[in-house]
């Protein structure tokens, strides 16, 4: 942890600040569950700085960290320039990686300028108003509408996959995957279900939940898909989670006012999806509206969000 330095962000003292911790370990540590080494309960709270670069303009902010929780504290207004030559430092770095941890400039001039009753103006609070999420306009229903295409029954059984097969189902099926194929588009035809949380594909027969289950571990949200198919979630019981092919087909080629490539019908809050396939040698797929692509994470640190889906 070093030394106990302190941070006042509004009213709120923070201590210690964290760092070692960073965005590329913050996975393994807070979502697996296995790298409990550096917390010791689900309550733990662990505050650390880190450099934004995702819009272009980096920025420094403090993070609070928890098992399952995260929240942006405050922006820290540093250098501009001492900023920018943090994210330099960091040599290429893949799209889907733009967070990154703060060199030891930013640590000592935060030492010197900011923390430990420096100066306040430099902190600003970001404040998470609460805000009811847009779910787009309306959609017909189920008795109203009608599909007049032709309709796709997509896989729907449990696959081992390797990365080149991925590519090729992509292709295959013409999935937008901003890697694989940045061109693809399959087009839905989306209805209301017979409740509001749910939302009916016309033409690849499949129900989806309008929002899902939160980050777990494969064993937890498996664990919690049976407990939902006994409760007769939404008034069924055959639910389970998405095919590969199936989530993808759910991947619209621009992202949303809410920053996901999903039809605004769709909760932004499961950016990120288990799908029911694994990686040979291992591993297990997910699909990623937030970046719009599919990739694979070790089995070692399952995490993810879910969207469960169902054959009408």
């Amino acid at each position: 942890m070093g030394m106990f330095h302190k941070v006042k962000v509004g009213d709120k003292v923070i201590s210690p600040i964290d760092w070692e911790m960073c965005p590329e370990l913050t996975f393994g540590t807070f979502e697996s569950w296995g790298g409990r080494e550096r917390v010791r309960n689900n309550d733990e709270r662990v505050y650390y700085f880190y450099v934004d670069h995702w819009d272009g303009d980096p920025k420094l902010y403090l993070m609070e960290r928890g098992v399952k929780h995260a929240k942006v504290m405050a922006e820290i207004k540093a250098p501009k320039k001492m900023v920018e030559d943090c994210v330099a430092e960091q040599g290429w770095a893949a799209r889907f990686e733009q967070t990154f941890g703060i060199n030891s400039q930013i640590r000592d001039w935060l030492i010197q300028n900011v923390l430990d009753g420096g100066d306040s103006e430099l902190v600003v609070p970001v404040v998470e108003e609460d805000e009811n999420e847009d779910m787009g306009p309306s959609l017909p229903g189920m008795d109203t509408a009608s599909f007049m295409g032709e309709p796709v029954t997509l896989p729907s059984e449990h696959s081992y996959v390797q990365e080149e097969e991925v590519a090729e189902l992509i292709r295959k099926w013409n999935f937008f995957d901003t890697e694989h194929n940045p061109d693809g588009r399959f087009d839905n035809c989306l209805v209301n279900g017979h409740s509001e949380e749910t939302v009916v594909d016309l033409r690849t027969g499949l129900m989806w939940q309008r929002d899902g289950l939160d980050i777990n571990s494969i064993r937890k949200i498996q664990r919690s898909l049976s407990e939902l198919n006994d409760q007769g979630l939404h008034g069924y019981s055959d639910w389970r989670l998405p095919t590969i092919e199936e989530a993808m087909s759910l991947m619209e080629t621009t992202e949303n006012d809410k920053g996901v490539h999903l039809h605004p019908c769709f909760s932004k809050k499961q950016p990120f999806i288990f799908v029911s396939a694994q990686r040979k040698p291992g591993g297990y797929w997910f699909v990623d509206y937030k970046q719009g692509r599919a990739f694979w994470s070790s089995g070692t640190i399952p995490g993810g969000f879910a969207r469960l889906v169902r054959s009408v």
